[in-house]
C-alpha cells in the first residue's frame, strides 16, 4: 500500500526545517525513515526510537515506554512532520512513508560537549593566525622572515586544506540516516 500524494508545495526553509526537527524523537523518525526508504508500521518504528531514546536493545523495550513512544509519535510529531511534507503519516492505518522531502533532507548535527573544539573556532583561529602571520611578515618580523613567503603560504594552505578533510569526514559520520544509530547516539557512545 501506498500514501501516495501530490505535494506541489515549494522547498522548506531553514527555520521550518529546524522547527519540526529541533525535537530529538523527531529527529529519530527521520534516521529510521532514511535508513532503508520503505513504509514502516508505527509499531516498529515506536519500538526502534524507544530503544534508541532508552538506549537499549529492541528486546528489552518495555511495553511502558513503547507506549509512551509510540502515543507521542502518533499525536503529535508524525502529524507535524506530515504537515510539513518530509513524511506521509496514514493514522487510521498506522503507516509512515519517507517523501522526496525526506531523502533530500540532509541534516548535519554539529553535537559540541563543553570539551569538543568546534570546528567554526577552529576556522576563525586559522583565519586569525593567517592575518597575525601576514602582518608579521608585512612589518618583517624576525623570525618570520627565516622563512618565505611562499612557504608560509604553502603551510598554511596545507593547514587549512587538512582540517577541511577532517570536516568533511566528521561532517558525513554526523548526517541523519547515515550507519544504524541516529549520530546523537553515536557520538555519545564514542563510535
Amino acid at each position: 500500500m501506498s500514501l501516495q500524494r501530490e505535494t506541489h508545495s515549494p522547498q522548506l526553509s531553514k527555520g521550518e526545517i529546524f522547527e519540526v526537527l529541533r525535537n530529538q524523537r523527531r529527529r529519530y523518525v527521520l534516521q529510521f525513515l532514511k535508513q532503508d526508504g520503505n513504509p514502516v508500521e508505527l509499531g516498529d518504528l515506536a519500538q526502534q526510537v524507544a530503544a534508541w531514546e532508552y538506549e537499549t536493545t529492541l528486546e528489552d523495550v518495555t511495553p511502558e515506554q513503547r507506549k509512551r513512544v509510540y502515543t507521542t509519535l502518533q499525536q503529535t510529531h508524525l502529524p507535524k512532520m506530515d504537515t510539513a511534507g518530509i513524511l506521509r503519516f496514514d493514522s487510521d492505518e498506522g503507516i509512515i512513508e519517507p517523501t522526496d522531502r525526506t531523502n533530500d533532507l540532509n541534516v548535519y548535527l554539529e553535537i559540541v560537549p563543553g570539551s569538543e573544539f568546534a570546528w567554526r573556532e577552529l576556522y576563525l583561529s586559522l583565519g586569525a593566525i593567517g592575518c597575525a602571520l601576514v602582518a608579521a611578515l608585512w612589518l618583517e618580523i624576525y623570525p618570520f622572515t627565516l622563512v618565505s613567503e611562499l612557504a608560509w603560504a604553502g603551510l598554511l594552505s596545507l593547514t587549512v586544506t587538512i582540517a577541511a578533510t577532517a570536516h568533511i569526514y566528521y561532517e558525513r559520520n554526523m548526517r541523519l540516516g547515515q550507519g544504524e544509530a541516529p549520530p546523537e547516539l553515536s557520538y555519545r557512545n564514542g563510535r
